[in-house]
């Protein structure tokens, strides 16, 4: 897979911040695995928390009103509110070994070791994209908050900024409220960027991905006994930082069994413009907008129609993906096609 350099003005994503810190490339190689089996690692821009295990961000949640003078009548001073808002660092960590005979017979080539390490590798990088979209803390401590529990109520999306109700409407657009179907899924429009959505790594880590050969040692088989092996240790610890809650759009509840329909793919097309135009700035982050297998399925036959002009094909990365009026449909198989309903959404 070919990677493009950074542009200037552009952020570092994992691959970059690994092939920066790890000259030898073996801690690229392990991240380039992890993109490859889930996109949205690719896309993610990323940052050095400002916390050994997280990341404070101030956020204006308030501006100041101006007044309209008459003569003879002052204005009053006015100033503007502003919250913090601490997002924590998961530590996702596995170890992977092999048989020391086995990885002799083959060469113990340091490809080959990571050739037997990659099932591991995948199972973290699904476990992160899962977090990445569903990743709840009230059940799970141990893990980061995600995009779902964010944005999974008309009246709280976008938690926990201090913001008016009513300004979270336009963020999570309903596709279906039927309540009859179990076949639901959702597909998100985010906007990367410093400002707005990004990764965070832990202060004073090596860009929040570790790999460490802990060399040989002596395993156990299942029935107890015991032969000589070499271990892997991989660590991964990473957060997600929503620093402005407007830049993330979630279309939810979109009935997989209305697909085929004609009329409910344009209500599809209908609220992915909804969702472009919900975010404050056009320009303002990279945007990206995310689906399962069976919606992104459906947008790449819908692509090559003729009569559909918003959808289209674009080179992002050295890889050919749809997009939809210039913004690229990544495919993510973490995302769920059996989601709970989202209540009362817009």
């Amino acid at each position: 897979m070919v990677y493009e350099p950074i542009k200037v003005g552009e952020m570092p994503t994992l691959v970059n911040v690994a092939k920066r810190l790890d000259p030898d490339g073996s801690i690229a190689d392990i991240a380039e695995l992890l993109v490859q089996t889930n996109p949205i690692i690719q896309d993610i821009p990323m940052i050095e928390g400002n916390l050994p295990t997280g990341h404070r961000t101030t956020v204006r949640s308030d501006t100041p009103v101006p007044t309209w003078r008459r003569l003879n009548y002052g204005v009053r001073n006015t100033k503007s509110a502003t919250s913090q808002v601490d997002d924590t660092i998961g530590l996702l960590e596995d170890y992977a070994e092999v048989d020391k005979k086995l990885a002799d017979l083959n060469g113990n080539s340091a490809e080959w070791r990571l050739s037997e390490d990659t099932p591991h590798v995948e199972g973290m990088s699904n476990e992160m994209a899962q977090t990445i979209f569903y990743g709840d803390t009230s059940v799970n401590p141990d893990r980061f908050l995600g995009l779902a529990p964010r944005y999974d109520d008309m009246a709280l999306a976008g938690k926990p900024l201090a913001v008016t109700p009513s300004a979270h409407l336009s963020n999570i657009i309903n596709m279906d409220d039927s309540g009859s179907s179990t076949d639901l899924t959702s597909l998100w429009l985010v906007s990367w960027g410093e400002q707005t959505v990004h990764g965070i790594y832990p202060k004073g880590s090596n860009g929040g991905l570790e790999q460490q050969d802990l060399g040989e040692v002596t395993l156990k088989d299942n029935t107890g006994g015991k032969f000589q092996g070499y271990r892997t240790h991989y660590a991964w610890n990473m957060g997600l930082c929503v620093r402005d809650w407007r830049y993330i759009v979630r279309v939810a509840n979109i009935d997989l069994l209305k697909l085929d329909d004609a009329d409910y793919q344009i209500l599809l097309y209908k609220a992915m413009i909804k969702a472009k135009h919900a975010m404050p700035s056009a320009t303002k982050g990279n945007k990206v907008f995310y689906c399962g297998a069976a919606v992104s399925a459906m947008l790449d036959f819908a692509s090559v129609e003729k009569a559909n002009a918003a959808l289209g094909l674009k080179e992002v990365f050295g890889e050919e993906v749809v997009t939809f009026r210039g913004v690229p449909i990544r495919q993510c198989d973490a995302i769920l096609e059996t989601e709970a309903r989202v209540p009362d959404a817009v």
